[in-house]
């Protein structure tokens, strides 16, 4: 990583120098630390608003439906991973989200593999992968990771309980849910979908809107039936 490298090279040389000059070793050792530091936040600084550019200019493309140049300018953001710790897991994050959009799962899959951990909705669609795939085990693995870092999520909690319920195991969703609950207390979403598992009844997910659709859990005959009822609902509205 270049920036690690640049700021230990600077810190290095100003401890060399400071000692040459009879500074003690421990204020050298301090003023070379401040300078590592000073150093390394600079170069982050300047590297994150290059990246930061780059999604803006990406969400801009798929905003206008140019998806593919989306793809290929954050590609092209890799160049960056070199200087900084995180940034290519940030990248790999949005890339891999956006061919799942697409459901493009075979593409989506290696980028979601080296996602961020701090993207939930890519550990989501991570782990959603899993399952279809029959790895539980790296299904709760990419869930936990969700949820580590983004504890605060109803939606997460409620997916990786969903998963549980697909993979025929209301159990473990259940004790999903409960963990939701002592993370967001009274979260209307969570209580509905563990008393609905206690009584016995499917997951109600439909409550999340756009952002449950995403994920692709819904079979496309139910989202086609939603869609031709909610026009024939706006219909009725106009004649009336």
């Amino acid at each position: 990583m270049y920036n690690f490298l640049i700021s230990g090279a600077i810190a290095c040389a100003a401890f060399a120098i400071l000692m040459l000059v009879g500074l003690p070793w421990w204020g050298a050792l301090v003023i070379a630390l401040l300078l590592f530091g000073g150093a390394f936040l600079l170069i982050a600084r300047q590297v994150t608003k290059k990246v930061m550019a780059v999604m803006e200019t990406a969400t801009k493309d798929l905003q206008a439906q140019r998806v593919e140049k989306a793809i290929r300018e954050l590609k092209e953001a890799f160049k960056y991973s070199r200087w900084q710790i995180y940034v290519e897991g940030q990248i790999n994050s949005q890339i891999g989200t956006i061919y799942y959009i697409k459901r493009d799962f075979s593409n989506a899959f290696p980028y979601l593999e080296k996602s961020f951990p701090k993207n939930w909705v890519a550990m989501a669609m991570l782990g959603i992968t899993y399952m279809k795939r029959n790895k539980q085990d790296k299904m709760k693995e990419s869930f936990e990771k969700g949820v580590q870092w983004s504890g605060k999520e109803s939606l997460l909690w409620s997916l990786y309980a969903y998963c549980w319920t697909e993979c025929g195991d209301n159990g473990k969703a259940k004790e999903v849910l409960e963990r939701g609950l002592k993370k967001l207390p009274g979260d209307p979403k969570l209580k509905e979908n563990l008393a609905a598992l206690t009584d016995g009844k499917k997951m109600k997910m439909r409550d999340y809107g756009e952002m449950w659709l995403q994920f692709h859990l819904e079979r496309p005959g139910v989202i086609a039936k939603q869609a031709a009822s909610l026009a024939g609902q706006k219909r009725r509205i106009i004649r009336r």
